[in-house]
């Protein structure tokens, strides 16, 4: 009798306290919230109701100054600071932040995937050696280029 009390509250315990901790995320993990802080046009804050992450958006190159990163810092803050939001995990960068893909969640607008969304404004380029399972990001980056919109405006310097 004693010890089936013993493991009823032995389980009860494991079970409140699986609840109170955090549980990890893993690669294909989804996370809704709302754009709460866009740090830069690669790095958002998303507040998930009971706490933060910073959200780094997968398989994008954003420039990091001048005139171009300020463009596309405000084209993200645009599509979604404020709103809601929902990010795809992928993995961790080594400086803690969530790396993921990260979707609008808002009627007005629809699903927009923002990293692509980016890519296709010029504002962006694709990440090397990464794409979406059927080339979204390269199709976008090409799509761009032959428009010359964004990055892809004025020829390169020589």
């Amino acid at each position: 009798m004693r010890t089936r009390w013993a493991i009823r509250g032995f389980l009860g315990l494991l079970i409140l306290g699986s609840g109170l901790s955090p549980l990890p995320a893993f690669a294909g993990d989804s996370l809704y919230g709302k754009v709460k802080e866009v740090k830069s046009a690669g790095v958002v804050v998303l507040d998930y109701g009971s706490g933060q992450y910073d959200i780094r958006i997968v398989g994008i190159d954003v420039p990091k100054e001048g005139p171009g990163a300020d463009k596309a810092k405000e084209f993200v803050a645009k599509l979604v600071l404020g709103k809601n939001a929902r990010i795809r995990f992928e993995g961790r960068a080594k400086d803690g932040q969530m790396v993921s893909r990260l979707t609008t969640d808002e009627p007005d607008i629809g699903l927009k995937d923002v990293g692509l969304e980016m890519v296709r404004a010029g504002l962006a380029r694709k990440a090397k050696d990464y794409d979406y399972k059927y080339g979204e990001l390269a199709a976008a980056e090409k799509e761009a280029r032959e428009a010359k919109r964004g990055l892809w405006a004025s020829p390169p310097p020589k």
